[in-house]
């Protein structure tokens, strides 16, 4: 109260709030910014992966097998690409895109693999999550459909059967992964696509054994020196 028994005047406000709120605001978006910077680098590299793998896996079809690697090899310097501009920001790392990216060149390396008949890599040994290596592994062992049919309308029976068992055992395997989708990346759905293509490679493959034993059976028959 004044000595006249009014109410004292407040002070003026002093103004402390902005430039502090702009600081804080200015660390934020630099944080963001980095990230989303971060984020463009990684989908670039993860989009060239992707285009590698899909050319590795087409020239594997193809028995092109020096030119698969080289394109192997570019599809995991781009996913160390990805990696490492994503190192600092783990959440967008989680986002999805780079797990994708993994699944791919699992595919590749895996499928590669198979169509030689050599022995698999690992998650660790081909450098990708278990989640990618599960579901890179069960596309790998859709893929060898094409490879199989392919090398029955060679004629190579035996090859055919033995990549056809080796799908099965990809299956057998991708089977006992009872894990939820959060954990395995959507296994399950990956797992149920590849018993759809398994069976339907089964049935191509007995079709083709009965047709080549009755064309056998026919052919001595037919031929008095088979007697």
């Amino acid at each position: 109260m004044t000595d006249r028994g009014r109410p004292a005047r407040p002070a003026e406000p002093v103004d402390l709030l902005q430039p502090a709120l702009d600081g804080l605001a200015a660390d934020a978006y630099a944080e963001l910014a980095a990230a989303h910077t971060a984020r463009e680098t990684a989908l670039r590299a993860c989009r060239a992966t992707i285009q590698a793998c899909g050319r590795s896996i087409r020239a594997t079809h193809r028995h092109e097998l020096a030119l698969a690697s080289e394109l192997a090899a570019a599809a995991r310097s781009g996913l160390d690409d990805a990696r490492g501009a994503l190192r600092d920001f783990p959440t967008i790392a989680a986002a999805g895109f780079l797990h994708d990216a993994e699944k791919e060149y699992a595919e590749a390396v895996l499928f590669a693999a198979l169509a030689a008949g050599a022995p698999l890599a690992g998650h660790a040994a081909v450098g990708v999550a278990p989640a990618a290596w599960f579901n890179g592994l069960a596309e790998a062992a859709s893929e060898l459909r094409r490879h199989t049919l392919d090398t029955l309308r060679t004629g190579d029976l035996a090859r055919a059967e033995a990549m056809f068992a080796a799908m099965d055992d990809v299956y057998a395997v991708l089977v006992t992964v009872d894990l939820p989708d959060a954990v395995t990346g959507g296994l399950r759905r990956t797992t149920d696509a590849l018993r759809a293509v398994l069976e339907r490679t089964r049935s191509d493959l007995t079709t083709t054994v009965l047709q080549t034993r009755l064309q056998t059976s026919i052919e001595r028959a037919t031929d008095p020196t088979a007697r």
